[in-house]
């Protein structure tokens, strides 16, 4: 994780860590922490806990989003400290709806100028965000929002598995990691698993990036709790409880992440930290799919 960042992660860039709920990977936040990134335009469907320890470390001046907060639990505090008391530093934000951001990495991943969309119809977003604007229909009389493309200057990928050539697969609650990867100058895959071909092969159909994109591959077990990963690892809820009464106070923050982050070496001394009984509890049941029949040739 550390190479991966060191080489792709620059000041200045646009950095897409997605995920819907689940996949959300908090190692590569925290490396990007560690590092002192600064001056990172932050690009997430739905920011939540990740991006409010970036915010609050003071490694973004900008923040593409749709909805954002601790979910299930509240605010997050430290964006809004940011935004509204500019600290640590000023935040500015544009912000558009869930289908927005997926127009948006859509037109981005197939380098379209512009994604047409209806559900701004009828809604103050347009006067909230001048880049949503409307255009008149080339087949009727019908005037229809769009939003511009999104190519993040580095998309990372939290996954179940992938090879060594960035051959990645993911399953269970899937929110845009296909689009935004396909829309991104550089792709970190970071997976719970380093398997072999044979592996992907068998079960093609759950291939969502192609190595062909793929600049870094990272195994980096447990790499997105608290967040959750399909078949590997539950959310920790309790994390987000404790994140919420942490974060509503900024010297209680700077200690966190002074304990959490920058004194802790790499994910491995995180997990160490954790504990193996917080890793138990998180262990999921078992919810086998069933095997299929791909066939092959006579």
């Amino acid at each position: 994780m550390q190479e991966a960042v060191s080489t792709y992660v620059r000041d200045g860039l646009s950095v897409a860590i997605e995920g819907f709920t689940a996949f959300i990977c908090f190692a590569a936040g925290h490396e990007i922490i560690r590092q002192r990134r600064k001056n990172l335009t932050l690009i997430r469907m739905t920011p939540d806990l990740v991006y409010d320890q970036m915010i609050a470390a003071g490694v973004a001046s900008h923040l593409v989003f749709s909805y954002l907060g601790n979910p299930g639990v509240g605010s997050l505090h430290c964006v809004r400290r940011a935004v509204e008391k500019q600290i640590p530093i000023p935040l500015t934000i544009e912000e558009y709806s869930h289908y927005g951001m997926v127009g948006r990495y859509m037109a981005g991943a197939m380098r379209m100028p512009f994604f047409p969309l209806r559900s701004y119809a009828g809604t103050d977003m347009p006067n909230a965000n001048p880049d949503i604007r409307f255009v008149q229909s080339p087949y009727s009389d019908e005037s229809i929002a769009v939003v511009p493309p999104l190519n993040p200057d580095v998309a990372i990928i939290h996954a179940q598995r992938a090879t060594k050539q960035g051959d990645t697969q993911l399953w269970g609650l899937l929110g845009v990691q296909k689009e935004a990867a396909f829309a991104a100058s550089k792709v970190i895959v970071v997976a719970e698993e380093i398997v072999e071909d044979s592996v992907i092969r068998a079960d093609p159909n759950r291939t969502l990036i192609p190595g062909l994109i793929v600049d870094a591959v990272v195994h980096e077990p447990y790499g997105a709790h608290p967040s959750y990963v399909q078949g590997y690892y539950d959310r920790d809820n309790a994390f987000y409880l404790m994140w919420n009464e942490v974060s509503r106070d900024r010297a209680k923050t700077e200690t966190w992440l002074d304990e959490w982050v920058y004194n802790v070496p790499d994910r491995s001394a995180y997990l160490e930290k954790l504990g193996s009984e917080t890793l138990d509890d998180l262990k999921p049941g078992d919810a086998p799919s069933s095997s299929v029949n791909y066939g092959t040739y006579a």
